[in-house]
């Protein structure tokens, strides 16, 4: 894990407090930057967005899915849980906590938006920080590819339907064209992108390409900072209103990491997977693809929308989380491997 990477949460932090400061200070100068618009997409934003996804994208190896025969098991329990549990166990606690425990709260002419935010978060599983979680928690890295491709061809086809089912369920309207607007231009062109200059990169050998990733990298942490900063200045004044809004959308965050993480463990242990593939696959479902999550909500609400900060608090929270869960998994080993119905199986061909 990279200096930056590390130290993600406090970064995100100090570009909250600078965000914040600069939408009170500066009021001006943020309405003027949130009015650089093209079809209500915000060019500095989307520029940023494009140069935080690309990187990452760079990453998955569709080459990979070869492989999705040898860890069966542990692909259908991550599939499950990303795709049938997530985004509904989400919209559930966005509703629980959101709509009534915190209502009395929160901004009413937000409720919906936060709503919106908590569900675009849930839909969009980790595609990109999941390789550091899987490499700190001793993964499988041919699963961890596997997993991640298989989970990028999935999205394109299941993020916009399961969106919009949710915000319809949830009853917020479906702005359907800009969804799909919203897949193409931060799904389908990123990785379309991305795959293209990993071509060409791989071309120039294998080692070449690992020292390009190594330096666009810090480009993606960099954009997601540009990006909080932008997104807070946008919002400062009504954060400085309501300054417990961030630690209510936290909870329903917070405990759906945990229990899709527990979930997902669970899974993985009752059907005998090997550790280093339920680690990763515990990961991928723990975590979200926030910068997809991000983009999505200012696309369809706006960057000063409860939606935008909805999915900016995931960046805030995800991080610490995700490293804590990495602990126990780490940790707990011994227990796991000692519950293995098949210890020789571990090594997984099912």
């Amino acid at each position: 894990m990279s200096f930056f990477e590390r130290w993600l949460t406090l970064w995100v932090f100090l570009c909250i407090v600078a965000g914040t400061a600069t939408g009170v200070a500066l009021p001006e100068l943020a309405q003027t930057v949130g009015q650089l618009q093209i079809a209500q997409v915000n060019l500095p934003v989307g520029l940023l967005i494009w140069a935080m996804i690309i990187p990452m994208l760079m990453k998955v190896d569709f080459a990979s899915l070869h492989q999705v025969r040898r860890q069966k098991r542990a692909i259908a329990i991550t599939l499950i849980v990303n795709w049938a549990v997530k985004p509904f166990s989400m919209a559930l606690l966005g509703w629980l906590f959101i709509r009534h425990v915190f209502a009395p709260f929160l901004p009413a002419g937000q409720v919906d938006s936060y709503v919106a935010g908590l569900i675009l978060l849930g839909a969009a599983p980790c595609t990109a920080m999941v390789f550091v979680w899987s490499n700190l928690c001793r993964g499988d890295a041919n699963f961890t590819l596997t997993q991640v491709a298989l989970n990028d061809l999935v999205m394109i086809f299941a993020f916009a339907p399961i969106v919009a089912l949710l915000l319809g369920v949830s009853a917020i309207p479906v702005p359907w064209e800009t969804l799909f607007l919203s897949v193409v231009m931060y799904i389908v062109l990123p990785l379309a992108i991305a795959q293209f200059v990993r071509h060409r990169l791989r071309m120039r050998g294998e080692a070449y390409f690992q020292q390009a990733l190594a330096r666009v990298g810090a480009f993606s942490i960099f954009a997601l900072l540009a990006t909080l900063v932008l997104l807070f200045a946008f919002q400062g004044q009504a954060i400085i209103e309501q300054p417990f809004v961030i630690g209510m959308l936290a909870v329903p965050i917070l405990l759906q990491g945990l229990l899709i993480a527990a979930l997902g463990y669970w899974l993985n242990r009752t059907f005998s997977v090997a550790h280093a593939v339920a680690g990763p696959s515990t990961m991928i479902g723990a975590s979200n693809f926030f910068e997809l999550a991000v983009a999505v909500a200012i696309v369809l609400y706006g960057f000063d929308s409860g939606a935008a900060l909805a999915t900016v608090v995931g960046v805030l929270i995800e991080v610490p989380v995700m490293l804590w869960l990495v602990h126990l998994v780490n940790r707990s080993r011994p227990w796991y491997e000692a519950g293995l119905r098949h210890p020789q199986a571990s090594g997984e061909q099912a």
